[in-house]
């Protein structure tokens, strides 16, 4: 008789373990296959870990495996190796881990394959017509539309009226057939024109696709691809892909935002055909299903996608690029919190494949790891791309003081330096981009008497005033509010919206270009499926002269006539209360800068900030991002934020405002008695409880406990020691912990 342990899917600490179950006689099994078992008075699904000819345990104890899912639910035995290293790497459960690994709508049978009815004749054509009376027209239709071959029925009865009675007919007399055929349901793909042939390499991209080859051949390795906007880092891609599907292998794409993979697959789909799939969360069920099952079965060997498509089932995995590697929309937000760049790090480890990180601002972390001195085991190695294709110039950008703008008596929200840029860009027959980084009309809506801004009653945040709607919208929570005619406080009528978001450019470029076509792209208008790509194509088809929007459209996008980007407020993301502030507003200023002079024409960039001799605007100016790495590095090392040291935090929500300062003060009181306890408190620099930043969020009111650590000391043994307290949890509220979060909200 044959066991088998396995993991079922119950996200539970006494349950997160193996259990051993019976093999019924005539079932096989293999490691990785879906099964659906008894679980007290439940059923449940679960994995295949292991099989085993001993059960170890009293058989009679022993339950028998209920059935077997079909091979289309099954993960490949790496992957199981995969879920063990990520429960212990993110202090998950094994059940949270595994359900990464196949998407919900496959777990949960909601989807299924679509399929089709063929109909085709079952004899010669005259013999079909000699057994049909004359006065059966409709059945005489039919086997005349049958006479050059099958057709489906959905098209029969299109230009057939009533066919589906002849055809029921026409089967009960043996004259027709009946099949069912599979329908794949494709995403939809935005073939932007880019050329299907392999244009001729520069140099510098020749040297790095020959090295990345290289390493493919030699047991894999782990890159930084740093290469200037406009660089071909794409195309380095792509030659690394063809390599690998020469050997039989696949790859994985990861991109940033939603926003990027249409046009993307576009690419691929113009180099790999039927060869490129993709995975993102805006694909249908249908979709998603058709196209995991097309990359499981090998047909489709390169996959494009955000974050959750590095668990993709990829045979024979040959390599992993991450593109924009510096985004934060790697990490997960929800439990289990993973890095899709450390996991795709492990997935190359564990198949001897080429880990490729690609970027114009690689994060400071990222680029430590290039410099002398880092392990061997924690090495990147820099491969750089200096210049663009064609020798094409990078754009001249230039920073306008919106101090000095405010003196003489501009009060808008565009410079006279922009507004003259933009006129002579549409004068020229070209496009341009406007980029802010925060959505809705206007940022608050405030007492020009007393000062009482508006804020959500659920969230410590000020409420948007968006134009669309005419209503206030908090961007946390979704809750939406009327505009008060008179102050909540001092019952002033003088109320008054402050500060710009994209609605609020839009409106005001208009104002200024009443005959030019705009459009604008943020969270509000990419809402409907292939919301993105509808816009974006506009843009590319030149049916949009000006493109109006916030981070979405500041990285990645390639737009051969956009000569201008104005960046409206590049103090918005500065200010951020974030360790990263100074970084992330580098990184967003060199990206959209670098949407700029992507083609023969040159590009011109223009920065509006009320503190333009800021470091991190004076290095995204000159595009120069070893000197704003080593300004930032050296900020980092003296106030001692990460790389050079670690952050945990648990976060403590509840709806009972008492709740969260006195657990949190708990909290820090037992994480001190444990570091006493363990002698760790050399490996600890701070245990601080506070309010978070966000003190109320989504109705529940929040604090956090703070431990800064030392990344040489006992960090994993720390955070497991959080992670333990956390899941002990607290009556009447909410504790999570968080590593080095991508968001200090």
């Amino acid at each position: 008789m044959q066991y088998a342990e396995v993991i079922v899917f119950l996200s539970a600490g006494d349950v997160d373990k193996t259990f051993t179950y019976i093999v019924p006689e005539g079932m096989t099994l293999s490691p990785g296959d879906m099964v659906v078992v008894p679980f007290g008075p439940r059923t449940l699904e679960g994995f295949v870990i292991k099989l085993k000819n001993e059960a170890g345990y009293d058989e009679d104890k022993l339950k028998p495996i209920l059935k077997k899912r079909d091979s289309s639910h099954s993960i490949y035995p790496e992957m199981i190796d995969l879920a063990y290293w990520m429960q212990k790497r993110y202090n998950c459960y094994f059940a949270d881990a595994f359900r990464l690994m196949i998407p919900s709508e496959m777990r949960q049978q909601r989807t299924k394959e679509k399929t089709i009815r063929i109909v085709s004749l079952a004899m010669p054509y005259e013999d079909a017509r000699a057994l049909i009376k004359r006065n059966a027209t409709k059945q005489i239709e039919v086997i005349n539309a049958l006479k050059d071959g099958a057709k489906p029925t959905a098209y029969l009865n299109e230009i057939i009226p009533g066919a589906n009675s002849a055809i029921n007919a026409l089967h009960e007399k043996g004259i027709i057939e009946i099949t069912e055929d599979r329908v794949l349901r494709a995403p939809h793909v935005d073939d932007n024109g880019r050329a299907h042939e392999d244009p001729e390499l520069m140099p510098e991209q020749k040297a790095a696709a020959d090295e990345l080859v290289h390493a493919l051949d030699h047991g894999g390795g782990r890159f930084l691809l740093h290469g200037v906007t406009g660089s071909g880092k794409t195309e380095v891609y792509i030659r690394l892909i063809r390599e690998i599907l020469k050997r039989e292998k696949g790859a994985i794409v990861l991109v940033p935002e939603i926003a990027l993979t249409p046009q993307m697959v576009g690419w691929f789909h113009a180099r790999f055909g039927k060869s490129a799939a993709v995975i993102h969360s805006r694909l249908s069920a249908g979709e998603r299903y058709d196209e995991w099952e097309r990359i499981r079965t090998g047909e489709a060997r390169v996959v494009i996608g955000a974050r959750s498509a590095v668990f993709a089932p990829v045979q024979n995995l040959g390599a992993v690029i991450i593109d924009e590697e510096h985004e934060g929309a790697y990490t997960s937000e929800k439990r289990p919190r993973y890095d899709a760049r450390e996991v795709a790090w492990k997935r190359c480890e564990m198949t001897k494949g080429v880990l490729l990180l690609g970027s114009a601002t690689p994060s400071i972390p990222t680029y430590m790891r290039v410099m002398p001195g880092v392990r061997p085991e924690n090495r990147l190695k820099l491969l750089e791309l200096t210049s663009r294709v064609m020798g094409r110039r990078l754009p001249e950008c230039e920073i306008v003081d919106m101090r000095r703008e405010f003196e003489m008596g501009n009060k808008g929200i565009f410079s006279g330096k922009l507004v003259l840029e933009m006129k002579k860009c549409m004068e020229n027959g070209k496009q341009a981009i406007l980029f802010i980084n925060r959505r809705g009309h206007s940022t608050f809506v405030s007492c020009r008497s007393c000062g009482h801004v508006e804020k959500c009653s659920e969230c410590d945040v000020s409420m948007t005033y968006h134009q669309s709607d005419g209503n206030m919208h908090c961007h946390y929570c979704g809750k939406t509010l009327a505009p008060p005619k008179t102050c909540p406080e001092c019952k002033s009528k003088f109320i008054k919206f402050f500060g710009a978001g994209t609605q609020k450019v839009e409106e005001e470029a208009r104002a200024l270009f009443p005959n030019i076509p705009i459009g604008r792209m943020d969270v509000d208008t990419t809402q409907g499926k292939d919301g993105h790509a509808k816009i974006l194509d506009a843009f590319r088809k030149g049916e949009t002269k000006i493109l109006v929007g916030t981070q979405m459209i500041a990285k990645g996008l390639d737009f051969p006539n956009v000569t201008l980007v104005g960046v409206i407020a590049a103090d918005t993301t500065l200010n951020l209360p974030d360790f990263r502030s100074a970084e992330r507003t580098f990184q967003l200023l060199t990206q959209v800068a670098g949407r700029a002079g992507r083609s023969d024409s040159p590009g011109r960039v223009v920065i509006q900030t009320y503190t333009p001799e800021h470091y991190a605007l004076e290095c995204a100016v000159r595009q120069d991002y070893r000197a704003f790495y080593h300004t930032e590095a050296a900020y980092r090392k003296h106030a001692l934020y990460p790389p050079y040291t670690v952050i945990s935090r648990l976060v403590v929500s509840s709806k009972d405002q008492a709740k969260p300062p006195e657990i949190a003060q708990s909290l820090q009181e037992r994480i001190n008695i444990e570091l006493t306890k363990n002698d760790w408190h050399s490996d600890v620099l701070a245990v601080q409880a506070a309010p978070a930043p966000i003190k109320m969020l989504r109705g529940e009111y929040r604090w956090q406990v703070y431990v800064k650590m030392l990344t040489r000391g006992r960090v994993d043994q720390i955070t497991a020691m959080m992670d333990e307290i956390a899941e002990a949890g607290a009556e009447g509220a909410r504790i999570e912990l968080e590593v080095d979060p991508a968001s200090m909200i």
